[in-house]
């Protein structure tokens, strides 16, 4: 009989920075007991995904093994942890366990889905533990940009694994638990066999710096201006937002919260428990009427997004509110890599205005929420693991991870999404590769990534579209030319002439010397009409369009 073994597989997370969703599993080789860590989602990009409103981790896998799931542990409550526990839950069907404020999120995640919420249940932190099958897991506290991060201590037969989830070392974090060093040695002392690690700021070769910095640079900076003042941050960032009304409080100024994200954190906070000192804010009707120099507005949209506040603001009003001549606007965020796009379009919209932009100057107005090289090195020293497993990067961030560990004579295994780890032993090994992919969420269903539906939608933004209808008579004659519908292209090409009636034209002259063998089957007539569509389309305007062909037949 085969050995009991204990696996790791990431699904999403490990290659890109978002979607996080792994997978430890311990048992006989294909017959293991599960525990999911994390479902997570990621966000599309009008370049590779229209149209599409989220992205999730394709679980096919996960799924045709569900009754050996034994529970979803979801480590914080970012969307990239959390936001598809609702969307995903319905087709795993294990508990869900969270801390007090991430179960809030979960459970409204849920709701949202028409899930049951109470399927989710919280537990309390180290050294509260649960067993679930094979496994004894914990929530241990970690310092992240949002409140109750937790890193998991998974106990195993083969020893004790900690996920970190994200992290980084902050003593000072202004809201939520400070890193505790000595309740991190206490879990370690007894010997971890693998650390499974963030890896999103390897190449950062500074030290990390604590989000208690940020406040008095913040608080100078708001006593400075002299208009009103709008800032942005991550919503999540709950210790930020609240050292941005701080400073507005400290200087004098009404504060107003623009943007429902916004909104749900600071009341999920304070229901919770973690956020019991956030100054009085008042509604965007209130503010209306208080004058600009008294005014402060800490809104949604740090990254860009078309429907968030930021946003709003810089095309015109929103909720009665605007940005004119003399006010400044203040970006206490980094943006994160593939949105720069979207900010530089709100930065340009509201310079129009004549409103000062302020980004986060080099970090004086940001810090990040994952550790940097140095603080990654120091929980590799602090938990001394046998084996680091990298996660939550790009694959270059991997890669580099290891690297550092393998620099200081640990054992460190690359393991992108898909690869299944073996932590069994004294070397981990390969044990095998599970085809991962997305799923994307297109309104209100779910498609997968390579179903074509996204593809094709590309393909018409383009090159444009040509519908080409023609009606045959019982004899299978034309009645009449056919006729094209264009959409998305010029409407006269290179001879002057509409593109239209230059491809009716050579459509019918097309379908006149077909034989009649293509003319009586559809699928030759099909390809037929569509080669030459495409042709003209190239002759006329240097384009190939995609091309639908409707063929009537009256019988």
């Amino acid at each position: 009989m085969a050995q009991d073994r204990l696996i790791y597989l990431p699904l999403g997370g490990a290659g890109e920075v978002g979607m996080n969703c792994y997978v430890y599993g311990y048992g006989q080789p294909g017959k293991e007991r599960l525990i999911v860590v994390d479902l997570g989602v990621t966000f599309p990009d009008m370049d590779t995904t229209p149209g599409v409103d989220l992205i999730l981790p394709d679980i096919t896998w996960l799924e045709q093994r569900r009754d050996r799931i034994d529970g979803i542990f979801v480590t914080h409550a970012h969307e990239d942890h959390v936001g598809a526990v609702g969307h995903l839950h319905e087709r795993l069907g294990a508990p869900v366990y969270a801390r007090a404020f991430t179960s809030i999120h979960a459970r409204r995640k849920m709701e949202e889905q028409g899930a049951n919420p109470d399927k989710v249940q919280t537990m309390k932190p180290w050294p509260e533990t649960i067993r679930t099958g094979p496994f004894e897991v914990g929530f241990l506290p970690v310092s992240h940009s949002i409140p109750e991060s937790s890193s998991m201590v998974i106990d195993t037969p083969e020893g004790r694994v900690v996920h970190t989830g994200d992290f980084k070392i902050d003593y000072a974090p202004g809201v939520g638990e400070p890193f505790d060093r000595e309740l991190w040695s206490s879990v370690a002392k007894d010997g971890v066999r693998a650390l499974v690690c963030d890896s999103t700021n390897v190449f950062n070769a500074h030290e990390g710096r604590s989000e208690s910095t940020v406040g008095p640079e913040i608080r100078r900076f708001v006593s400075e201006q002299s208009g009103m003042v709008v800032a942005t941050t991550f919503a999540s960032n709950v210790a930020r937002v609240r050292t941005l009304a701080v400073a507005a409080r400290e200087a004098g100024r009404s504060i107003c919260l623009l943007g429902r994200a916004m909104r749900r954190m600071i009341e999920s906070s304070v229901e919770a428990g973690v956020l019991t000192d956030f100054p009085s804010t008042i509604s965007p009707e209130d503010a209306a009427s208080v004058p600009r120099e008294n005014l402060m507005l800490i809104v949604t949209g740090s990254q860009g997004e078309r429907r968030a506040a930021s946003a709003q603001l810089s095309r015109g009003k929103y909720l009665g509110l605007s940005l004119d001549e003399g006010d400044t606007f203040l970006f206490s965020s980094k943006t994160i890599p593939g949105n720069e796009r979207g900010v530089i379009s709100i930065v340009n919209a509201f310079s129009e205005k004549g409103v000062d932009v302020q980004d986060d100057d080099g970090g004086r107005y940001h810090v990040s929420g994952h550790a940097n090289r140095p603080d990654l090195l120091a929980m590799h020293e602090l938990v001394n693991p046998q084996i680091v497993v990298p996660m939550h990067g790009e694959h270059r961030h991997l890669r580099e991870h290891v690297k550092l560990a393998q620099g200081n004579g640990r054992l460190a295994v690359l393991a992108p999404n898909g690869t299944c780890i073996s932590l069994s032993g004294n070397q981990p090994e390969v044990v095998d590769h599970v085809e991962t992919g997305r799923t994307y969420l297109d309104g209100s269903v779910k498609v997968g990534a390579l179903d074509g539906v996204v593809r094709d939608r590309i393909r018409m933004a383009l090159n444009g579209h040509a519908v080409v209808s023609l009606i045959l008579d019982e004899d299978d004659s034309p009645l009449g030319e056919p006729w094209v519908d264009l959409k998305g292209l010029p409407e006269t090409g290179q001879s002057g002439t509409s593109l239209a009636e230059v491809m009716e034209h050579d459509l019918d002259q097309a379908l006149r010397r077909a034989a009649d063998k293509v003319v009586v089957d559809d699928d030759k007539l099909d390809e037929l009409m569509r080669r030459v569509a495409r042709q003209t389309a190239m002759q006329e305007i240097g384009r190939k369009p995609e091309v639908t062909v409707v063929v009537s037949r009256l019988s």
